[in-house]
């Protein structure tokens, strides 16, 4: 069960969270160098399967029991017309992937990923942001605790995502209050709005910074501005660190839920990386704000996980190599 009981024991165990085991880290690069390859030939997979061994504390390691886990929440501000599907959408797409229809369930099987999908509270949408905050201080700590409840402690390696209809918004409104910058810097056309629908969901992100901007740290802005998804995520990405499970973050969604854990407490990301650069405009201003560079960039905008999955594939190939592949001494080649 979840150890914390308010946002201020949450910042605690942000604040005392685990670094990377030195030792794993470096023997792993020790060994990268002795690898049968040129020095840096295989380019990022090197710096991943290390990233990755320093967090599980092996020198060699091997991915074996990956977890995927998709938050479904609904949202006030929904009901403004920020989005081109209705609310009702939300259910009926997690009656989907509980039926195992929607694409990450085949991307899930596919990376040979256990795929979790967990629905909070969706006959309560969280509150209107342009009139008050989101939610309440006991409904995010109900929504952090639900993701650090539902990661495994067997899992090792963690993907986060989400479906919500709407949730664009919050997390451009996210993005701009913890960034900087205006609100049509961040907001984007989500599942495809029309230049009216675009522009009235500008107006209710600026609505939202107006009222919330500057009114607390990471967490209280994913208080007074996110949604119950997105603390799910910022619980789960928690919990993950404690375990020391590397995390892929997913899209614009997933990373400004994560970004909320950054500007809390600088740091609380170094355990993940960056799945996927989604099609969604201020993705790749987000990532460079937290300094985190995407293993793919395939114009998906999909959400659910489904670009976290995929790179799934590309952290499992790098651990392969790095684990797998011959010494110049275990291959009798000479290395000069």
């Amino acid at each position: 069960m979840a150890a914390f009981s308010d946002l201020d024991d949450f910042r605690a165990i942000l604040a005392e969270q685990p670094a990377p085991d030195a030792a794993a880290f470096a023997d792993a690069g020790a060994r990268n160098g002795q690898l049968t390859k040129p020095p840096r030939a295989l380019g990022r997979l090197e710096e991943i399967a290390q990233w990755y061994a320093g967090w599980r504390g092996d020198s060699r390691p091997s991915i074996n029991a990956p977890q995927i886990i998709v938050f479904a929440g609904n949202h006030g501000v929904a009901a403004l017309g920020v989005s081109a599907f209705p609310a009702e959408v939300t259910e009926q797409m997690v009656l989907n992937f509980q039926h195992g229809g929607a694409a990450i369930n085949q991307l899930a099987r596919a990376a040979g990923a256990k795929l979790d999908v967990h629905a909070l509270h969706l006959d309560q949408p969280t509150n209107d942001f342009t009139q008050g905050p989101a939610m309440s201080e006991t409904e995010i700590i109900s929504a952090l605790a639900s993701g650090w409840d539902a990661v495994s402690e067997e899992v090792d390696l963690l993907v986060v995502g989400e479906m919500g209809i709407g949730n664009t918004t919050p997390a451009a409104a996210l993005a701009a209050a913890l960034m900087g910058g205006e609100a049509g810097d961040w907001t984007g056309r989500g599942t495809g709005i029309d230049d009216a629908g675009f522009a009235n969901k500008v107006r209710v992100v600026e609505q939202g910074l107006a009222l919330h901007k500057g009114h607390g740290d990471g967490l209280e802005m994913l208080r007074r501005l996110g949604g119950r998804e997105l603390a799910a995520m910022a619980g789960a990405i928690t919990r993950a660190r404690a375990l020391r499970i590397p995390v892929i973050l997913d899209g614009f969604i997933c990373t400004a839920a994560a970004a909320c854990l950054e500007q809390t407490e600088r740091g609380a990301l170094d355990h993940c990386i960056a799945g996927h650069l989604s099609s969604e405009g201020a993705h790749q201003r987000l990532l460079d704000a937290l300094g985190k560079t995407p293993v793919l960039s395939l114009d998906l905008r999909l959400g659910e996980a489904s670009g976290a999955a995929l790179a799934i594939h590309i952290v499992k190939a790098a651990l392969e190599c790095h684990s797998g592949m011959a010494t110049f001494a275990e291959a009798g080649v000479s290395d000069s």
